[in-house]
């Protein structure tokens, strides 16, 4: 039917992130800034006549029928009742486990490639509806834009961040997500705050990562990996972890730095990004 085309799926990190409240069906209400890097998976997409969807190359601890793509395909064939396939691959980049976003961006960049491949015209707002069901992160790479997020972080508002570089570290460790959130320690009322107290720039000691404490204590490795970048600058811990960053004001000092990095971590440089590289797939 044709051949494959690559397709781009960003990282993301929380600039903070804190918990508000615990609902009755045991979601977490949070609020958290979304900024889009950088620094990519790399998506091969090729739409196929039959309805079949296959992932074509093997991913380390991701069985093909439990990868995200595929049930963003599938999801996305339910929805619209489309009877084409697809075939994929995925070059992944962003480290997994480490409240980077990768396998959330990946669905994302799925469901907005086969939106134009399948020739389906849903809006931004249908496949962002489609997406939160995958997973909380997958509607923010839809929205395509640096975000404020609430509710459960499916609520966006479109925020302008100064573009800067960061350094972003892993240490070897895979951090349990639903682990953390149910950990007795973890506080669940941290006092709501406004887009425009943010925006300002003022009060940045009261934007922190609330499930940071929780991991550093039951992770050493991500507590002392955030210790090491501290002196560089507001070091912070991204979504449950494993990754932690800092932001700084030049690609220079940002190599220069990872080029320092402890060991038994990988790392990377990227910028923040204005716009998801594939934001015009939807409406």
């Amino acid at each position: 039917m044709q051949a494959f085309q690559t397709f781009l799926a960003p990282a993301k990190i929380n600039l903070f992130l804190h918990i508000t409240d615990r609902r009755a069906d045991g979601y977490h209400t949070l609020q958290s800034v979304f900024q889009l890097l950088d620094f990519y998976d790399t998506l091969h997409i090729k739409a196929t006549k039959n309805a079949e969807i296959k992932r074509v190359n093997d991913i380390s601890g991701v069985p093909a029928s439990q990868c995200l793509c595929a049930l963003a395909a599938s999801a996305l064939q339910k929805y619209t009742g489309c009877s084409l396939g697809v075939e994929y691959a995925i070059d992944k980049h962003i480290p997994m486990g480490g409240g980077l976003g990768g396998g959330s961006s990946d669905a994302a960049t799925m469901l907005l490639a086969l939106n134009q491949l399948w020739h389906l015209n849903l809006s931004r707002n249908e496949l962002m509806h489609i997406g939160l069901k995958l997973g909380a992160d997958v509607p923010v790479f839809i929205f395509g834009q640096n975000a404020w997020a609430e509710g459960v972080g499916e609520q966006l508002t479109a925020i302008d961040l100064a573009p800067s570089h960061y350094v972003v570290l892993t240490p070897q460790v895979h951090v349990s997500t639903a682990q953390i959130f149910a950990n007795s320690a973890l506080t669940r009322d941290t006092k709501p705050l406004k887009i425009a107290d943010f925006s300002r720039g003022m009060h940045s000691s009261l934007f922190k990562n609330d499930l940071e404490a929780v991991v550093c204590e039951e992770y050493p490795a991500v507590a002392s990996t955030l210790e090491w970048l501290k002196p560089y600058g507001e070091a912070r811990m991204s979504g449950s972890g494993a990754s932690v960053f800092v932001a700084v004001n030049s690609k220079q000092k940002a190599e220069e730095l990872l080029a320092k990095k402890p060991e038994n971590t990988t790392g990377f440089v990227a910028k923040g990004l204005v716009k998801h590289p594939h934001f015009d797939l939807a409406r």
